[in-house]
């Protein structure tokens, strides 16, 4: 499935290299196996965010995926978010893409969606498929999301799911999301800021010596990698946050 590859590409930060490469990559979408709408739809997000200032796209990306949680690109975020039980599936993943010869950097985690994507591209139709089946419920999830706050890139979650060809029942995710409070305001983060820190302070005073309380310990790096792991399936409308199982 090379059309994973430039979805990839179009989820992952953006670059001049899109614009670089723009012909190539309608070229693939044209040759693709996808319903004229699906085509229509991924060409007109391809020419309406190349006609962007790179500038305002990376701004509006940032804004977008990179302040709170809720439209992280990272999958397991959705089922365990800072879970101990991430580690094993982090491994899991990793060891899989080993396994087909993807290399990744210690700096990378395996769960992002553009690498999961292009590891995905790699796999054959078939394996391709059942894996894009196994996140369906996330992508659906992320979809939603994105439609509520009418962001063009749900074009690019709703062009997964049909290749998936998952049942995801969209509107009831619709309906599931309807009463979320919106994550990425200025309280929103000043709250989760003040959380961590309380918790940090908390967990420095059980833990440290009294010389070293004011240390942001390793335990305490966000950027750090936390224990989760992967789901073999869920159905229609099941809750992503209750689900778990392992991706194999």
């Amino acid at each position: 499935m090379q059309i994973l590859q430039v979805i990839s590409l179009l989820l992952d930060y953006p670059t001049e290299l899109l614009h670089d490469s723009q012909t190539e990559l309608e070229q693939i979408v044209e040759a693709s196996a996808l319903s004229d709408a699906a085509k229509n739809a991924l060409l007109a997000f391809i020419k309406n965010r190349l006609d962007k200032e790179l500038m305002d796209w990376q701004a509006e990306y940032d804004s977008q995926f990179e302040r709170g949680r809720s439209l992280s690109l990272l999958l397991f975020e959705h089922l365990h978010g800072e879970s101990r039980d991430r580690g094993q599936a982090m491994v899991n993943l990793q060891a899989q893409y080993r396994e087909a010869g993807l290399d990744i950097s210690q700096k990378e985690l395996p769960d992002y969606l553009p690498l999961y994507l292009e590891f995905l591209s790699t796999q054959g139709d078939d394996n391709a498929r059942y894996g894009l089946q196994e996140v369906a419920p996330i992508l659906g999830l992320l979809a939603a999301r994105l439609a509520q706050r009418d962001s063009d890139y749900q074009i690019l979650l709703h062009t997964l799911l049909e290749l998936s060809e998952a049942e995801i029942d969209l509107a009831d995710l619709t309906k599931q999301i309807s009463s979320e409070q919106r994550d990425d305001t200025p309280k929103a983060l000043d709250k989760v800021w003040e959380e961590e820190m309380v918790s940090f302070m908390s967990q420095q005073g059980e833990n440290s010596c009294p010389s070293s309380q004011n240390r942001p310990g390793e335990g305490q790096r966000r950027d750090q990698m936390v224990p989760v792991q992967f789901f073999s399936g869920m159905a229609p409308g099941q809750d992503v946050s209750t689900t778990s199982g392992v991706l194999s």
